[in-house]
Order: C-alpha cells, then sequence, then structure tokens
C-alpha cells in the first residue's frame, strides 16, 4: 500500500520462500501467485509464436518450448522472453502481434528484463500497478525516474490513469490535463509521433525532474485509436539514440494496451501521503468515518517501510485496518477515534501488548507506537520495529515512581525537591521541603545514629554515602527510605549536597517476609531430615541389610539381603522374615509397603509385627493374609501394599503360601529354575474383606526357594515380564550354587533392575540328609533372623 491504500510495490517475481503462517503467509502467497501469473503469461505467448511459426499445436509448441529450455539450459520464462524479442525487431513478421521490445545493441540480460516486465504489466489489476512494473524493471534501468499515463476523457481533456515514481502531491496537480494541454502532449496527440526532448521542455511545463531533464511523450495507441498519452522522465538530460527510442517505444506499446483497466488510487490526502513516503519508519494514514451509522477506521496509505514491516501487498479496494494489523487492529481503532475526538496524540509502547509472539504469527510487534490527530477525519500512525534507546530511557525513568532527588545547600540556598520526594515523605506540594540536616524530625528515634553517620562522612570525609532511614509519615505509617548523596565542594567546603530518595519499604516488606519464610523453610528441612534419620535408622534396625547364614528346625538354610534405595533419601518399605513357630512350622515372608520416607518404613514395621504375632496362632496362610488385610485397611492410612505368606512344614516337606498381589516365588529343583504361579488376589489395602487364596508345593531335599521383592527385577520403561525372564535365566546360570548365601549375593551382583528401588531377598534351600549345616542355629533376632 505505498502511495495508496492497498497498493504496495512489490517487484516482480518475488516470490517467498519460506513458510510463514497467519497475515504475512498468506501476503507472501499472494505475491507468489502474482509472479506465477506474470510468468504464465510471458510463456503462454511465446508458446503462441512458436505454434504459429511451426505449425503445431500449442500443446506441441508449449513442449517444445520446454525442451529447448532444457537444452539451452536457460529458464523457461527467460527463453520465452528470447523467442518474443526475435520476433518483435523492425524486420519481422510475427504471427502473433507482439510489443516491440527487442533490441539488437541491447545485451540479451536487459532485453529479457523488459520482456519479464511487461508480462507483469500485462497481469497488473490496474493502471498504477503497471505503471509502476514498467518502470522498476523497464524504464529504470533505461535510466529513467518517472512514467505517467493519462487517458482520453471526455471534452478532448486528459485523466491520469496511473503512474510511478512521482510524489502524490505532483500527481494531484497533473491528475487532470485541459484541452489546451502543454505543446509537447499536444504535438504528441495532433501528430500522433513520440516528442523526444533530451533537455527537457523548452517551455518548462512538464511533470518530472528539473527543467533541463530529459522526457520523451509517446501517444498511447490501441487498435488504430489515441486513446492517450504516456510521459518518461529522466533526472537530468539524455541523449535519445536509437536502442534507447526503440525500448521505451516497445514498454509504451504495453502500456497503451493497459487502458482499459482501472485507473490506480489515489491518496485522497496528497501532501500527507507524500511526508509519509519520505520518512524511513514505517507510518500509515488512517481515515475514520462511519459506515452504517457504525464509526469506521480504515487505511488510506502506507508507506514503504510500514508495508515492508507487516509482510505484505495490500489491495486498493481493502483498507481494512484488521486485515493490515491483524493482530492489534482493535487497539488502533480506539487510539485512533481517541485521537480524533479529544484532538491529542495517543501513545503505546508495544502492541499488541501480550506476551511475545514467534515469527510464525506473523508480523512482530508495533514498538513505541504513535497516534497523531490530523484533521477532522484523519489521523497519522507512526511507529518503530526495534526498540528506540531514547524512548526506552524515557519510559525506564517514568516507571521510577518510588526515586526522588534533591539539592541541599549549606552556603544560604534553598532546598530543591523533585515532585516525588513531596510523596515519599508524605508531605504536601505546597509545603516547604526539608534539608537534609533537618530530616532528623522526621525520621525514627532509633534511626538517628545512622543519619549522623551519613552527615558525618559528607562533610567531614567529603565522600559520598547511603543510607536506609525509616521515616514517620503524618499520619503515623513508617517507610523505609535509602538516602544516597554526595558532596558539593567548592575547593575543601562543602557547600551542599545532591542526591536520591528511593522508597524501598516494599523490598523491606518483602526482605523481611523472605526471611520469615526462610526460617519456616529451614525448620521444616530440619524437621524432614529428623524423619528421615528416623525411618533410615528404623528400617536399618528392622531390616538389616545382610544375615548371616542361618539354620532352622526342619533341614533349612537360610540367607537374607537387604539392598537399600541408591538415593539415601528413598528410605523404602521392603521387608522380610524367616521365624520359626511352636509346633515346628517355619514362617517365611516378604512384602512392599507402597512409596518412600518415615510412613513407609512404619507401614512396614506394623504389617510385619502384625503378621509375626498372627503366625503364632497357628491359621494357615490365606486366613494370615486376610486379617493382614484388615490391618492395612485399619492402620495404613489408605497406603497399600503387596506380600507373601508361607508355612513350612518339615513333617512332609509341603510349602503352603498365598500372595497379595505379589511377584510368583522362584523354585531351584534339579539346576532348573522355574516360577510359581500365585493366586491373583488383590493387594493389601485395597479391598475390605477379601478372601485370600493358597497354594501348597512341595519341597525337596536340594530344592531352593526364592522370595524377593520388585527391585530385583523391575526396570523402567518396561513391564516385569522381560524382568521376569531375565531372573529365571540368571537362576538357571548360577543354580549350581548351594550355598543361598553364594546364591543372593551373585543376583543382587548381576543388576537384574535398574530403577535403584530398594530390594529384599530371600533364599531358603532344604538340605539333604548328607549335607552338614555350614550356618548359625539361633532363634530369629530382627527381621532378617
Amino acid at each position: 500500500m505505498v502511495g495508496s491504500a492497498g497498493s504496495p510495490e512489490t517487484p516482480p517475481g518475488a516470490s517467498d520462500t519460506g513458510e510463514r503462517s497467519g497475515f504475512a503467509g498468506l501476503a507472501a502467497e499472494n505475491r507468489r501467485l502474482r509472479a506465477e501469473r506474470a510468468r504464465a503469461h510471458l510463456t503462454d505467448l511465446a508458446t503462441g509464436v512458436l505454434s504459429a511459426q511451426l505449425g503445431v499445436s500449442t500443446v506441441d509448441a508449449a513442449a517444445h518450448l520446454s525442451a529447448l529450455a532444457t537444452a539451452t539450459g536457460l529458464s523457461p520464462e527467460d527463453l520465452a522472453a528470447d523467442v518474443l524479442n526475435s520476433v518483435s525487431g523492425p524486420d519481422s513478421r510475427p504471427a502473433t502481434p507482439v510489443p516491440d521490445l527487442a533490441d539488437t545493441g541491447a545485451s540479451p540480460l536487459l532485453a529479457r528484463r523488459r520482456r519479464r516486465a511487461a508480462a507483469v504489466a500485462e497481469t497488473s489489476e490496474d493502471v498504477g500497478a503497471a505503471a509502476r512494473a514498467l518502470l522498476e524493471d523497464g524504464l529504470r534501468p533505461l535510466g529513467a525516474d518517472s512514467v505517467w499515463l493519462w487517458r482520453l476523457a471526455d471534452a478532448g481533456c486528459l485523466r491520469l490513469a496511473g503512474h510511478a515514481g512521482a510524489g502524490h502531491a505532483e500527481a494531484a496537480a497533473w491528475a487532470w490535463i485541459p484541452p489546451a494541454r502543454p505543446a509537447a502532449i499536444r504535438s504528441a496527440l495532433d501528430g500522433n509521433v513520440p516528442v523526444w526532448l533530451p533537455a527537457g521542455p523548452a517551455d518548462g511545463v512538464l511533470p518530472g525532474g528539473g527543467a533541463d531533464a530529459a522526457r520523451a511523450v509517446l501517444p498511447l495507441r490501441r487498435r488504430g485509436m489515441t486513446e492517450g498519452v504516456a510521459l518518461v522522465g529522466w533526472p537530468g538530460p539524455v541523449t535519445f539514440d536509437p536502442a534507447l527510442r526503440r525500448a521505451v517505444h516497445g514498454l509504451m506499446d504495453v502500456a497503451a494496451a493497459l487502458l482499459e483497466r482501472p485507473d490506480g488510487p489515489e491518496a485522497g490526502a496528497p501532501v500527507l501521503a507524500d511526508l509519509l513516503d519520505a520518512l524511513t519508519h514505517p507510518a500509515v494514514l488512517l481515515r475514520t468515518g462511519e459506515a452504517t451509522g457504525t464509526p469506521v477506521v480504515e487505511v488510506e496509505h502506507l508507506n514503504e517501510a510500514a508495508a515492508t514491516a507487516l509482510g505484505g501487498t495490500f489491495p486498493a479496494d481493502d483498507g481494512s485496518l484488521a486485515r493490515a494489523f491483524p493482530h492489534c487492529h482493535a487497539e488502533l481503532t480506539r487510539m485512533a477515534r481517541r485521537a480524533r475526538h479529544t484532538h491529542r496524540p495517543g501513545h503505546a509502547a508495544r502492541l499488541p501488548a501480550g506476551p511475545p509472539r514467534t515469527p510464525e504469527d506473523g508480523p512482530g510487534p508495533l514498538l513505541d507506537v504513535r497516534v497523531l490527530p490530523m484533521g477532522p477525519r484523519r489521523v497519522v500512525v507512526l511507529w518503530h520495529t526495534t526498540g528506540d534507546p531514547g524512548l526506552a530511557t524515557g519510559r525506564a525513568v517514568a516507571r521510577l515512581q518510588s526515586v526522588a532527588t534533591f539539592q541541599d545547600s549549606l552556603t544560604g540556598g534553598d532546598t530543591v525537591w523533585s515532585e516525588q520526594a513531596y510523596a515519599i515523605f508524605g508531605m504536601a506540594r505546597d509545603e516547604p521541603p526539608l534539608p537534609l540536616l533537618a530530616l532528623r524530625a522526621r525520621i525514627h528515634e532509633e534511626d538517628g545514629e545512622a543519619l549522623t553517620a551519613l552527615l558525618r562522612t559528607l562533610t567531614e570525609r567529603r565522600s559520598g554515602a547511603q543510607t536506609v532511614l525509616r521515616t514517620v509519615l503524618p499520619d503515623g505509617s513508617v517507610r523505609h527510605v535509602r538516602v544516597a548523596a554526595e558532596p558539593l565542594l567548592d575547593g575543601d567546603t562543602v557547600t551542599g549536597f545532591v542526591g536520591a530518595y528511593q522508597d524501598v519499604s516494599a523490598t523491606r516488606r518483602t526482605e523481611l517476609a523472605l526471611t520469615a519464610t526462610f526460617d519456616r523453610l529451614t525448620a521444616v528441612r530440619d524437621r524432614a531430615e529428623l524423619r528421615h534419620q528416623v525411618a533410615l535408622q528404623l528400617q536399618q534396625a528392622i531390616v538389616p541389610e545382610a544375615t548371616a547364614l542361618r539354620e532352622l528346625p526342619g533341614g533349612l538354610t537360610v540367607a537374607a539381603r537387604y539392598r537399600p534405595a541408591a538415593e539415601e533419601y528413598q528410605v523404602g518399605g521392603d521387608w522380610y522374615d524367616v521365624l520359626p513357630l511352636p509346633g515346628g512350622k517355619v514362617l517365611l515372608a516378604v512384602g512392599d509397603i507402597a512409596g518412600h520416607g518415615i510412613d513407609s518404613v512404619t507401614g512396614m514395621v506394623s504389617l510385619r509385627n502384625a503378621q509375626r504375632a498372627l503366625a503364632f496362632t497357628g491359621r494357615p496362610p490365606h486366613r494370615l493374609m486376610g486379617w493382614l488385610n484388615e490391618v492395612t485397611l485399619r492402620t495404613g492410612d489408605g497406603s497399600t501394599a503387596t506380600a507373601v505368606c508361607a508355612l513350612y512344614d518339615p513333617e512332609d516337606g509341603g510349602l503352603v503360601w498365598s500372595s497379595a498381589g505379589h511377584l510368583p516365588l522362584l523354585l531351584i529343583r534339579d539346576g532348573r529354575a522355574r516360577l510359581l504361579e500365585p493366586p491373583q488376589d488383590v493387594l493389601l489395602g485395597a479391598v475390605p474383606g477379601y478372601a485370600y487364596q493358597e497354594r501348597r508345593t512341595a519341597l525337596h531335599p536340594g530344592d531352593t526357594l526364592l522370595l524377593y521383592t520388585d527391585g530385583l527385577v523391575e526396570r523402567r520403561h518396561e513391564g516385569l515380564g522381560p524382568g521376569l525372564a531375565r531372573l529365571l535365566a540368571v537362576a538357571t546360570r548360577v543354580a549350581g550354587r548351594e550355598s543361598p548365601e553364594l546364591l543372593v549375593d551373585a543376583l543382587l551382583g548381576m543388576a537384574l533392575g535398574d530403577t535403584d528401588d530398594d530390594t529384599s531377598v530371600v533364599a531358603v534351600r532344604v538340605r539333604r540328609p548328607d549335607e552338614t549345616g555350614g550356618g548359625t542355629v539361633s532363634p530369629p533376632a530382627g527381621a532378617g533372623s
């Protein structure tokens, strides 16, 4: 939208090579489609020429053009430009009408560029856009700096249809040319011949550069009729050699064919538009009004910097503010209406005012936005795309509401305060400011020594100093004020002080709150550390990490190990127990309370002790497990646990056992390891009144039974199945180690699990009659006994 609402000047052939979303992405896609349309138009013309020359269909001609492009290494559009230029020379007789843009003295590159410029112009939506395309890629390489296109209107007048390279105010002045037109234009129209003015018009009455700047005035003819006139301007004198004349004439033939299209839009405020175009930072002219009784704000003009910052082109018939500023149009609308009604400029540090956005969201934010009223119906919006240090510094200083400056005189002068100092000390603006020496009456009595030390440093040491004083306001409230001062010296004499007051009450309150919070957190940490140490010591007392090899009645040899969690703070709830009972049976148990910490450890102790006490009733494992479930529900505070409870009877070698959601037992017999499938029963503490099942397994002399918790086999990011398979494989490899101690140490050393959780392992071997005991026969003591 450079020059008028919705029409920024975009170089022909521009395309977007990246992917951007939102408004910027749509604008880039629009530019790409326009460029593609121009390329297609160029190749279509060349295809038509080849079809006529070769006498083939257009499909075959298009294939021939593509094959030629591949063979010559040229792009299809460059080859199409060469084809068109080859048939538009002075001696050619083209079957398809083609504007003469060829120049035997020009390089192929320039000829192709002019042909591409013509293609872009021929696909433009209005005469103004066509003029810009012809100037940028066609006339500017020839040294021209402006082009004007008028069409014949009623009563012999000329109406400006489009222009490029000229200001809006100048264009407004030449929007209409009466029948008594300047001599050069009249000669071109009356004689239907170009008028070449190498040193400008003799009378100096033509738009464009200075009086001696070259002009070319050419009639615009279409279908044998003169329909308008074109003027091409140069910045200075030019020699119009035949090659230059042919090139200009060919481009103006293209312009003549485009006069049937709509006129290019003109700015409603040309002087303002020129002013905005002269600025290097983004600027937009907005028009305010009403539509069907509703106030509207529309974009009337954007300068080139604004069009670039907003990332796209804008059609002439769409001045929607929401289209140009999709992320902040509502804020801009409010600011524009306010500026129009109050006749006062508006300002915003950033629009939109929300959190930072990513480049994929479209154009970046508008910084340091200013909205200026310009008459009854227009406002100008100015902004920056990067932060301005001066404006940012001003905003930063304005934010320091709690900082004030002062200056005291010790030689009879006055004390001067900045405006903020009165608010800091709770004083009215009409009260006289207090010098630093008289501040003692306003501060807390306990801060007198701090003020004295400050004054002594300023007057005796003649150096700067600072302190924090508690000032008492007239209403009795207290503020903490930081005083920073420097002495004013005349030789060795202190003549006054300068400095600043800063209200740091909020900071002091925050410091006090943080100190109190730190103290509370320290106390909480100390209590947590104490709980952790208690839990650790309790666990170590109940579940020792290793026990000596023990022989129990009934020919059992037992080895147990407990491996704590890798992180000391993760004190777990694993337990194991091997306990001879009255009557000769032996209790074998292992379990795991969910969670870590003191609660898990105390829960573990409760369940283990409860299980021991219940085992003395002589009831079978499924009944013991049911009672243990009720204990967990009533004393576990919602915790759950897995467990295995087994009773071994030395009389018949039978093992009766129940499982509450625990991992299967592992049996090693005759050098082979297998898992004992457990009953599918629920965890302890899950369901009240649950009836647990039990299994019976016969143990033979030489068998080894392994009870363990999940820390032995569990690994991150996989189920228990692979872990159990690894346990079977390792147990089979070490099955030949008849000593339970060697077996459990080997299994723990294999590091089958990787969760760093605590682990309990109990290995129970049934001795053969010919084996001698190698352990200690003694009553159990602690969890591992």
